[in-house]
This record gives structure tokens, C-alpha cells and sequence, in this order.
């Protein structure tokens, strides 16, 4: 039997209870439309593909400077489907997407997805490493200056709004000029190591902190004022505990759905900072690609950042379930 029953309304009718929406069905509902996400993120790939100058059959024989052939040319486009209708390659792009297969790189003459796989790690790394970092800086700085007075808190709000308008490319010289060449503390090249990271990451980090502090010390400040802060103090809680275990939580829910889009985001970041600070990872291997107009690599480059995108917001669903008490109880309640 359900257990929602009928309301009443004011004019004395029966309502009919709201319809319950259950778990696997917005499950369901999310994963439907990260798909369509994807899809759409394909087709917009395959458009820019067919509409991008030159030649592909060209940039697969090595680029004009290798000055191919006539016959070379019709057997390059003979072999890789080019000579086809649009229609079919569109399809054969979606169904080769849809198994994995990314095609192969006219540069390096090796499978896209390969390619990927062997730099997409340190890149990976170095994305979710800033994006922890920036919470790590932007949570204690709201901590300690949010409603704490006009001065602290004007400190804060305007550290915040001067990192959150810094260029990470100019941020990153910046570091690396101070903290690897003048004090030598770092090493000037990139690495994989923990102290060839910090730099790159904090290029990354400090902006996003900036955002995430702006957003979470909006919420913070109403927050500090909402019933239940108040209910914390009548019951005896202390002042930095009602900030720290009930409006922080509460602030922080904006500031994970801007996480969600920050690591997509990232990723562009990632590829300048790659390159300033002469990292492994997709960086160089997206600018090659485009100097050298091996498509499949700008595609699965692309197709990659969009599934990190769709990813991590199923991901920032499933945090605010977490970090949101309410939501865990009206979930019971359907």
C-alpha cells in the first residue's frame, strides 16, 4: 500500500499526492541525458571536422610539403572512406566512437586512442590535483574571513576576486620565473614528481579557488543566518562549530556544482600550463595535432574532455546526496 496519502485542500476537495520519483528513475533520467550530451558533443566534432580547410587526404600523406601524387591522393581517400557520402561517415564516425575506436593519428600513424591513453595520465593527474588544492584554499579562507567583520571579510572577498581574474598563463610564468629560476626551489622543467607538480598545479588552482571562495562565501554569509544556524546556537553550539559542521556544509553545495564545470574547463587550462611549465601529457600532443591538422587527435582530445564533463557531473549528483542532508531525507520521504 502507499504511503502517500491524499491532501486536503482549502475548499475541502481530495489533492492527489505529488508523484514519487524513485532512485533508478533520475539514475536513469542522468545517464539518458550525459548520453545525449556525448552524442550531441560527437556530432559537433564530425560538423567542424567536414568544415575544417585543407585536405585530409593531404595532412594523412604528411602535409603539403610532402607533395603527394595524384594517384597517392585517390588512394588515400579510396582507403579512409573520404570519397563517401556525408551520411555514411557520419554514421561510421558515431559507431566507431560508440566502440572506443577513435580512428588513427595522420601524424604518428598509431590508434588515437593509444596515443590518449599513454599522455592522459600525468594531465589527469595534474587536473584533479589543482581542483583539490583549490578547495583546500578556497574552504579555510572562507572560514576565516566570511562573517567575520567588514575588514576580514573584505580581505577575503577581494583575495578571492583577484585570483578568480588572474590568467593562468600569466600566473604560471609568473611562478616559475619567482620559484624555479630566481629561488631554485622547483625544478624548471616538468615531471611526474610531487615537486615538478606543485608548480602547475597551483597555477590551476589559485583561479578556481577564487571562484569557488566567491560562490561559497555568498552561501556562507546567508547561511550564518538560516533557521538552522540559529537552532545550532540556541542548543549551545559554539560559534565555530555552527560555521564548520552546518553553514559550511550548506555553503559548499554551489561550489561543488561549479566543480563540476571547472574540471571540464580545466582541462584547456591544462593544456597552456603543460606547455609553460614543459609537462607530459595531452598538452603537447593537442598542439601538434592542430599544427599538423591530424584531426582524429583534435577529436579524441575533444571526446575525452566530454566524457570527463559528463562524468564528474554524475559524479557532483551523487556529492550533493552526500554533503546535503536534506536531499538523503526527502529521498526517504519519496
Amino acid at each position: 500500500m502507499s504511503s502517500a496519502t491524499p491532501s486536503i485542500t482549502h475548499g475541502g476537495a481530495l489533492e492527489a499526492p505529488p508523484r514519487r520519483r524513485l532512485p533508478w528513475q533520475t539514475a536513469v533520467k542522468r545517464v539518458l541525458g550525459a548520453i545525449v550530451v556525448l552524442w550531441a558533443a560527437a556530432t559537433l566534432c564530425f560538423v567542424l571536422q567536414e568544415l575544417s580547410p585543407g585536405d585530409p587526404a593531404i595532412a594523412i600523406l604528411g602535409g603539403s610539403g610532402a607533395r603527394p601524387t595524384e594517384q597517392q591522393l585517390e588512394q588515400t581517400n579510396e582507403r579512409y572512406g573520404l570519397n563517401d557520402p556525408v551520411l555514411e561517415r557520419y554514421g561510421r564516425f558515431i559507431s566507431n566512437l560508440a566502440t572506443g575506436d577513435l580512428g588513427t593519428s595522420y601524424q604518428y600513424k598509431q590508434p588515437v586512442t593509444t596515443l590518449i591513453s599513454e599522455q592522459v595520465g600525468p594531465t589527469l593527474v595534474l587536473i584533479f590535483v589543482s581542483t583539490a588544492l583549490a578547495w583546500v584554499i578556497a574552504v579555510p579562507l572562507t572560514l576565516l574571513t566570511a562573517g567575520r567583520g567588514r575588514a576580514r571579510s573584505s580581505f577575503g572577498s577581494g583575495l578571492e576576486a583577484f585570483f578568480a581574474g588572474v590568467p593562468p598563463y600569466w600566473l604560471g610564468l609568473v611562478l616559475l620565473v619567482v620559484f624555479a629560476f630566481e629561488l631554485g626551489w622547483f625544478p624548471v622543467t616538468g615531471g611526474t614528481s610531487p615537486d615538478a607538480l606543485l608548480l602547475p598545479a597551483l597555477t590551476l588552482a589559485l583561479p578556481l579557488a577564487g571562484f569557488l571562495g566567491q560562490v561559497t562565501r555568498d552561501e556562507f554569509d546567508r547561511g550564518l543566518k538560516q533557521p538552522f544556524a540559529i537552532s545550532a546556537r540556541t542548543r549551545g553550539a559554539s560559534e565555530n562549530e555552527v560555521r564548520r559542521r552546518h553553514v559550511l556544509r550548506h555553503a559548499m553545495l554551489p561550489g561543488i556544482t561549479l566543480t563540476g564545470w571547472a574540471i571540464g574547463a580545466t582541462i584547456s587550462g591544462a593544456v597552456l600550463v603543460e606547455i609553460i611549465y614543459a609537462r607530459p601529457g595531452l598538452g603537447q600532443v593537442l598542439v601538434n595535432a592542430v599544427s599538423n591538422q591530424d584531426l582524429p587527435v583534435v577529436v579524441g582530445v575533444t571526446m575525452l574532455v566530454a566524457l570527463i564533463y559528463v562524468v564528474v557531473n554524475l559524479l557532483v549528483d551523487l556529492l550533493y546526496v552526500i554533503v546535503d542532508p536534506r536531499l538523503r531525507t526527502a529521498g526517504r520521504a519519496a
